[in-house]
This record gives C-alpha cells, structure tokens and sequence, in this order.
C-alpha cells in the first residue's frame, strides 16, 4: 500500500494521474478494508485458517505486483482493489490465528505482528527512493512488482511451516457455516468504535497534519511532523510486549491512553514550531498502544469459534468509521476555515475510547445462530 506515495509523481508523468485520481487510489484500500472483511470471515469459515491467510497473502502480492504491469489508469484501480481485499482477509485472519496459535499469549503475539505492520508502513517509504528506484531504473512499475516479493516470500514460508492444526477448520460442521457477525451483539458495534477511533486518530492525523503544519508558517516541518507520527508508533510495540497481556482487560488502560491521545492533540494544537513535531510523535505512541490493544480484544472477548467474524465485524464498523471521519475532518475545515477544525475528529475518537474502556471487561460473546 505504502509502496505508491513516494512514486506519486512517476505516475502523474506516465498515467496523467490528477490529484483526485491519487485521492481514489488511496482511499480503495481503506474502501476494501471495510468491504471484503466479512467475505474474509466465509472464508475463514469455509477452509480454515492457514488456507484463508495463504489465499490473503497471494492475493496481496499479486495485485500489488499487477499494479504495475499493464499502462492502463482502470487496471491500476482494479488491481489495487485486489491488493486491498487480500489486505483485508490478511487481518480478519490474524486475530483468530493468534488466538489458535497462542492462547495463552494473545497480547505479545498481536504486539509482535502489529509491530510488523508498523515496519511495513515505514520500510517503503524510506527504502523506495533513496535505495529501490536507482536499483530498478527509476521505473516505479519495478518498484511496485519489488515490494510485493516479501509478501509472496511470507505466502511461501506459511505454505511450507504453518502449523496445520487451526481451531477454524477443526470445528464442527454447524460451527464451519458461521461467518456472519452478530450485528445485534452490542459488543461487536463497541469494539468496531474503538478500532475505529484508533484508526480515524491515524487517518485524519495524517491526512490534515501537512497542511496544518503549512498553516502555522512551517512548511520545513512537514516531513517532520509526519515521519514523528509514523515512527513514534514503533516504541509502543517494543513496551508491550512485556505488558500487553496484563493490561488487555484493564479499563483503565483505555482510559489511560485515549486521555493521552487528546491531550497530546490539544498540545499540538496550541503549540508551534518542532513542539507540533514533538506531540504528533507522542500522539503516534499514544494511538499505537490503543491500536495494539484493540487488535487483541476479538481474540480475548469472543468464543473460540467466533473470532473470526467478530473480527470481521469490527474491522467493518472501523475502517467505515475512519472513512467517515477522515471526509468529515475536511468538511469541517472547510466550513470553518480554521486548521485546527480538521482535527475535531480526532478529539472525539479520543473520546470514545475513554468511553468505552469498560467493554473489555465484557465475558466471551456467546455464538449466535449459525448463518
């Protein structure tokens, strides 16, 4: 995904791509996210775990590496909505993998593959210009075929070392048929919120923030500001992982972290020069801690057999969530005309969070009828 900022202006030259054509390539992911992630839980439900998570991952790594083969703008969109749907049933599978592979440890290894999507975010966009483009000739097509190698070497190593046993295909047959989420469970809505809160923080922060930072007569500062937001996230992967597990279930936490988040977003407001640099890092650490929390919760409130389309579930209610907010931000700033406007959704997903800290004390969801 993050593989095409820094070839944007390769691809206005070579496709004649406007800024509203990069707007649409980057908001089908997050459009995907939201769509294909109950799909991913009948998948799930039909093969099995190790299956589901291979199908995810060849799908990733081929619509990213199709990306580039074809010099046609609606083959670009195609393609990329392959990749985003792969995405999509990658993380619906993740949550109840680990719940499979480690129950006892569902805090350290969501920590650990949360700290992988971390490096993910952050590898393409430092490696690719310095590093990847003079490797390949400047073509940002080669660009976008090499960063879909790591995803095809993962599919590959899954195939050949995953374990085989997943609760998802060993269940009965009753239990295989459900895929569907309990919309009616208020539990599955509560934990959408959350996830989506943490995710509309992410979005709209780094959407907003360039500008903002222009606003305040700053323009030196914007790659600061958005490399402080990305990389303050890696810390908060690194001290969970001796704490995640014991403070999953802990309503303080969420209270602790979602306050953090709004007063780190009110200090940035209020400040200037590299003090905004400095708050959107600890507002990036802040969220992350929330995110790595969240990612976890299907997996520790849900029954066994039920991760994957409460997981599904949540991931549907988030991303449209950050969708929605991220449009009301702009909305919002253009209303008013006031930077700082853009960046009321964010206080409110802060909010939310403080609010809804108590659902994790919630016991396991109960299965539904099967669907």
């Amino acid at each position: 995904m993050l593989a095409i900022p820094p070839v944007v202006p390769l691809l206005h030259a070579d496709l004649h791509l406007s800024e509203t054509g990069i707007g649409w390539l980057s908001s089908l992911p997050p459009m995907l996210f939201a769509i294909a992630a109950v799909p991913g839980a009948l998948i799930i439900a039909r093969f099995g775990l190790v299956p589901a998570l291979l199908v995810a991952l060849s799908l990733t790594a081929a619509g990213s590496a199709l990306r580039g083969a074809v010099a046609n703008v609606v083959f670009l969109y195609a393609s990329t909505i392959a990749m985003g749907a792969g995405v999509a049933i990658a993380q619906t599978v993740m949550p109840p993998l680990v719940r499979s592979w480690f129950p006892q440890r569902i805090g350290f290894a969501t920590t650990i593959y949360t700290n992988g999507l971390l490096i993910g975010e952050i590898l393409p966009v430092g490696l690719t210009i310095p590093l990847v483009l003079p490797l390949v000739h400047n073509s940002w097509r080669l660009d976008l075929v090499f960063w879909s190698l790591p995803v095809l070497a993962t599919a590959l190593f899954v195939a050949a070392c995953a374990p085989r046993a997943d609760t998802a295909k060993a269940t009965s047959t009753p239990a295989k048929r459900r895929w569907w989420p309990d919309w009616r469970n208020s539990i599955i809505w509560r934990l959408g919120l959350i996830l989506g809160s943490v995710n509309s923080i992410y979005f709209v922060s780094n959407a907003f923030l360039p500008d903002f930072v222009i606003a305040r007569g700053r323009p030196d500062l914007v790659s600061s500001a958005l490399t402080a937001i990305n990389i303050g996230q890696l810390p908060a992967t690194f001290l969970l992982l001796g704490f995640a597990d014991r403070l999953l279930r802990r309503p303080s936490t969420y209270c602790v972290t979602g306050l953090a988040t709004f007063l780190c977003l009110v200090a940035m407001m209020s400040m200037n020069g590299w003090w905004i640099v400095f708050w959107a890092g600890m507002e990036g650490f802040t969220n992350a801690v929330t995110l790595i929390l969240a990612l976890a919760l299907p997996s520790v409130l849900s029954a066994a057999n039920d991760v994957h389309r409460t997981t599904a579930g949540m991931f549907t209610i988030s991303y449209s969530c950050a969708m929605a907010f991220s449009v009301l931000g702009g909305w919002l700033w253009d209303l008013t005309h006031l930077p700082i406007a853009g960046f009321a959704p964010v206080a409110v997903c802060a909010l939310v969070v403080v609010a809804l800290s108590s659902t994790v004390k919630h016991a396991a969801i109960q299965p539904a009828t099967a669907r």
